[in-house]
């Protein structure tokens, strides 16, 4: 029971909830940004580059074939065509391109904010108390004295 004692200690850790909240909101942010880039961002692009739809992009290495069939009989298999996809490829490139960028505005705010709190100046001491200022007043005229 040590080890399920443990494993229930470490799974309640606060860092452990966090990054559990962070990766399922990273998760549906990267679907927010794959569909900015699919269906916001490509579109245009595409049009501006003649009606090119980067999703279909590719470059055929084998051409694919349909199976013969005669009656119930197969002739020759169904073959897949064997294509480099490169259209898929700059999506998902753009894809990281404005997660990264997005990540690296969250950071630089957050460490612009730590830096103005640790440039802000430290608070200054309190006033001494009324008692502190009487008795400083009392030491001062008994230094007069002597």
């Amino acid at each position: 029971m040590g080890v399920l004692k443990e494993f229930k200690s470490f799974a309640m850790k606060g860092n452990v909830l966090d990054l559990a909240v962070a990766v399922i909101i990273g998760g549906a942010f990267g679907k927010i940004i794959t569909s900015f880039v699919n269906d916001v961002l490509m579109p245009p692009i595409g049009l501006l580059l003649g009606n090119t739809d980067f999703s279909n992009l590719r470059v055929v290495i084998k051409e694919g074939s349909e199976a013969v069939m005669n009656g119930e009989q197969i002739v020759s298999p169904a073959v897949a065509e064997v294509a480099i996809k490169y259209g898929a490829f700059v999506n998902t490139v753009l894809d990281f391109l404005i997660v990264a960028f997005s990540i690296f505005l969250v950071v630089k705010a957050f460490n612009k904010m730590k830096k103005k709190e640790a440039a802000a100046p430290p608070p200054a001491p309190p006033a001494p108390s009324k008692e502190e200022v009487l008795l400083t007043e009392i030491r001062d005229i008994l230094k007069e004295k002597k």
